[in-house]
């Protein structure tokens, strides 16, 4: 069981980074906010942090 714990938090670390050097604050803040909302079991909150994400993965393309 702590093997699993590491590799997800080894896991969530690298994503967070891969998410901080390619969009910045902005998609970090997005993360949070999603995962704030599913662990919360807010519908509104974790829709906020989707569409940010949304935004900035579409934001060069519109």
């Amino acid at each position: 069981m702590p093997v699993l714990a590491l590799l997800s938090a080894v896991l969530v670390i690298g994503m967070e980074q891969l998410i901080q050097s390619t969009y910045g604050p902005t998609g970090i803040v997005g993360l949070l906010l999603l995962t704030i909302g599913i662990k919360a079991k807010s519908p509104a909150v974790s829709s906020v942090g989707a569409v940010v994400l949304a935004l900035l993965l579409t934001g060069p393309a519109l």
